[in-house]
């Protein structure tokens, strides 16, 4: 067999336009089932659990250690509510307006079961919404709209999630230069020394064990927030790591060759394939779309949210609903300061329910999640409220799907 054509990748991402006629082939694709992206981790178990934990700095003992997990109500760890992500980042750009570059805008989740070791993940993945809008990073962009449903090996439905992707062209954003002026934060020793202490004690305030009861839960009342930063290389070559990812070699010509778009031959890497999301580790690739510096991976941030509602509810709360919308760009040296109050507690189908509203900022006071909203059950000491269990079939309806 001769060798594979090396002519149909560029030398740099390609620089596509968003044109009528992509935005129309774009809207035909509604309805249609997607090739699900990887998998990467299906199996779960406590190996895989603990690394994805790693790769969002998760400190939660109930999904880390397995004496700990032994002694709790589960009998074992679980997985992270967030945990679906190590299959794949359901919800990305990967389908329509070819070169025109994406970036992760934010996802809903809705949670139906805590995932346990020995359950393996499936998912199917389906086009339900685009939108066409101007902004002041780019001018004309869409908005495309992806549903996931996660399921295990017996298919109970584990999670559902409506996820949403920014696509823009990379010519017109990096002209456009809105955040040209941005520069690194310089910290100063009291500032790394906050972050370092909010790290360090995160642990010690997991509520865990300690059951937080409805009852005892206020309107108005701050979660205890959890901090993430300044960001490093480190942080986001852990998250892949933690979600299973990295094509390397021939694994990784042999995707390229079948999807060339998406990848290019990067001079800075001697001609080496890298992927046009390289902007990730890349100073120059982030730049050429843009973007201030090298930025750090949307789905990450979402995680780090979560953990920030996880921490607070303990181990008999059962984490229902997270949603997060990723609005500035967070990139090597901001710090993410995971934020949120509760808003209204209620009752439901006879569960006891607390809204909460959740953001983050970074350094600077900036929003970079925002319009974040979460729903857990938590136990009633009301003899009238049922218990959760997995499976209950609680469904609230939160997602709203655009153009469906």
């Amino acid at each position: 067999m001769g060798a594979p054509s090396e002519t149909t990748m560029r030398d740099a991402p390609a620089q596509g336009q968003i044109t009528d006629e992509a935005i129309a082939a774009a809207k035909a694709m509604i309805g249609m089932r997607l090739r699900p992206e990887g998998p990467y981790l299906q199996d779960v178990t406590v190996d895989t659990i603990r690394n994805f934990c790693n790769g969002i700095g998760d400190l939660n003992p109930l999904y880390r250690d397995a004496e700990y997990g032994r002694g709790s109500r589960f009998a074992s760890v679980i997985a992270p509510p967030m945990f679906p992500m190590a299959y794949g980042w359901l919800g990305r750009t990967r389908w329509g307006l070819p070169g025109v570059h994406g970036f992760y805008a934010g996802n809903d989740w809705e949670l139906f079961r805590n995932l346990r070791p020995g359950e393996r993940i499936g998912a199917e993945e389906r086009v339900v919404g685009v939108d066409v809008k101007d902004s002041e990073f780019s001018g004309r962009l869409v908005i495309q709209y992806v549903e996931a449903h996660f399921v295990n090996q017996r298919d109970d439905l584990v999670a559902r999630v409506l996820g949403w992707c920014t696509r823009h062209e990379r010519k017109a954003a990096r002209e456009k230069g809105k955040y040209r002026e941005i520069t690194r934060h310089e910290y100063s020793a009291a500032e790394l020394a906050a972050i370092d202490e909010a790290v360090m004690e995160e642990e010690s305030r997991i509520c865990g064990r300690n059951v937080r009861y409805w009852e005892d839960v206020e309107e108005g009342q701050a979660l205890t927030p959890i901090a993430r930063g300044p960001l490093s290389m480190m942080d986001t070559m852990g998250f892949l790591v933690g979600c299973g990812r990295g094509h390397t070699h021939g694994v990784l010509l042999k995707g390229a060759l079948r999807h060339p778009g998406h990848f290019f031959r990067n001079p800075e890497a001697g001609g080496g394939v890298e992927y046009t999301g390289i902007g990730h580790h890349r100073e120059s690739v982030a730049r050429d779309v843009g973007v201030p510096g090298v930025y750090d991976y949307g789905p990450q941030r979402s995680a780090w949210v979560a953990s920030l509602v996880t921490n607070w509810m303990g181990d008999a709360g059962f984490l229902k609903r997270i949603k997060t919308e990723l609005r500035r760009f967070n990139t090597m040296g901001d710090t993410t300061w995971c934020r949120g109050k509760v808003v209204k507690k209620y009752q439901h189908d006879g569960h006891a329910l607390v809204d909460i509203e959740v953001w983050a900022e970074n350094q600077r006071g900036e929003k970079t999640v925002a319009n974040g909203a979460a729903t857990v059950i938590l136990p009633s000491r009301d003899i009238k409220t049922r218990m959760f269990r997995d499976g209950s079939g609680l469904d609230l309806g939160y997602a709203v799907y655009p153009n469906k």
